[in-house]
């Protein structure tokens, strides 16, 4: 039994979307995102929908406060002014973890060249592993699917598990 198996898991969704946040449009991002997450048991703590730029940075305090497994992020990582979601999860990180957005943007890019326009992170802090996904439904598809295959690996590695034996 890995250590994954014996702790309860948290994965919190947070949205930055400053029209949906406003009513202007409904999003279906963060819904996709807390399904997954449930369907492989986690305890979820939102969507919570808030703002582009600071209410981001503050609903990632105040999640990480928390000490989740988890948290995604969807949205606020492109180029538009208001897009700062990277920057607001660049500050709380400890560690970067590059690989996993390089092959999020590979994936996407094969199907949609504006993928590479993504400046969304992924890395540690604490013992929480976050990851920005774009705001899209397609980006958010390529990003559970990228998160499906090292998931379980990074919170095992976070609690202190050991690589399994090469031999």
């Amino acid at each position: 039994m890995t250590s994954t198996e014996r702790m309860p898991r948290t994965a919190v969704v947070i949205v930055a979307s400053t029209r949906a946040a406003s009513g202007v449009y409904t999003d279906r991002t963060g819904p996709v995102i807390a399904a997954w997450f449930a369907e492989r048991g986690f305890t979820v703590v939102g969507p919570d929908v808030v703002a582009d730029g600071k209410p981001v940075r503050g609903a990632l305090r105040q999640a990480l406060a928390a000490a989740p497994a988890v948290i995604v992020t969807t949205g606020g990582t492109g180029l538009a002014p208001g897009d700062a979601t990277p920057e607001a999860t660049d500050a709380l990180l400890d560690r970067e973890v590059p690989g996993f957005m390089e092959e999020l943007r590979r994936r996407g890019a094969a199907n949609t060249p504006t993928a590479l326009l993504s400046r969304g992170v992924a890395g540690v802090a604490g013992s929480t592993f976050i990851v920005n996904l774009p705001g899209s439904s397609g980006g958010v598809r390529d990003g559970l699917a990228v998160l499906d295959d090292v998931l379980e690996h990074v919170i095992d590695q976070l609690a202190g598990g050991d690589h399994p034996s090469a031999e």
